[in-house]
């Protein structure tokens, strides 16, 4: 008898730690405040779900072959505020930019209005915006501290002389900055996509494929780290409008594994899921 209750209390402990999964939507528990870290331990109150992944085969470039099976999402919030971790597996790091190379990154879409209909989850429609955040790898190495030069990003390469370091121009003076610019054309047209970061991610909008635009404001925040099979990685954005415990939203999500070779509309994602916030407000 003494075994049997053993082992009894010994499984109802093991049931205290058990990761809850929620598979039929992602449910956003409460939290006194949000974090960028992805090893924090309030993500593990979290219920998770996991969310299975599809081919992008809609439009072009099309993805025609299964890469990324899922990705296992937790939510967390505030009054003002939510924040998703997202888990992959992937197992080859990709954050080096440069002609012919592709990048590790991930999204998180939601309707810009909750309506009773949803906006179609490729990327919204005419008249029914989308709100997204995009969590790129490369991003994330700028924001870690990798410089943006060619040595950091071409290891190999020999440079003999740029003329913007010309002992003639002062440091950090307008007419150096006039010359760097010269040899920076993707800055020089503000091309926001490439160079040293303050953020890993940017907020878009989109209103159907090919629309795809630069939000007005940077609301959102987000951090990606490496995990022993993959990426962790959490964005953290605005609570949308009139998402409640009285009322839920829909969420998408998108994979892109660079090793795959996978860029734009060539990606791994999802449909829409329910998004449910618990608690009170």
């Amino acid at each position: 008898m003494r075994t049997v209750a053993f082992v009894f209390a010994a499984l109802m402990l093991a049931g205290c730690h058990r990761t809850v999964t929620s598979p039929t939507e992602v449910a956003s528990i409460p939290a006194q405040a949000l974090t960028l870290d992805p090893t924090a331990s309030v993500w593990n109150s979290a219920p998770e779900h996991p969310a299975k992944l599809i081919l992008q085969d809609l439009v072009e470039p099309r993805l025609m072959q299964a890469s990324t099976a899922e990705v296992r999402v937790r939510s967390i919030h505030t009054a003002s505020q939510i924040a998703f971790r997202l888990n992959w597996t992937d197992g080859t790091v990709n954050d080096m930019p440069g002609a012919g190379r592709f990048l590790d990154g991930c999204a998180v879409q939601i309707p810009r209005k909750i309506e009773p209909n949803p906006p179609e989850p490729q990327m919204g429609q005419a008249g029914h915006p989308v709100e997204i955040t995009f969590w790129r790898a490369d991003w994330q190495a700028s924001v870690n501290g990798r410089k943006d030069t060619i040595q950091s990003l071409f290891p190999n390469a020999a440079v003999d002389h740029y003329p913007y370091e010309a002992k003639s121009l002062e440091p950090g003076s307008q007419a150096q900055k006039e010359m760097e610019k010269r040899y920076a054309p993707a800055a020089a047209v503000g091309n926001r996509r490439t160079g040293p970061r303050e953020f890993a991610v940017e907020d878009l909008v989109a209103e159907g494929p090919g629309t795809l635009t630069p939000a007005q404001a940077h609301a959102s925040r987000g951090q990606g780290a490496r995990t022993k099979d993959g990426w962790a990685v959490v964005i953290l954005r605005p609570l949308p409008e009139g998402l409640s415990p009285r009322q839920r939203s829909q969420i998408a999500f998108a994979v892109w594994e660079g090793s795959a070779r996978e860029t734009g509309a060539r990606k791994m994602r999802t449909g829409w899921i329910p998004l449910a916030v618990k608690g009170g407000q």
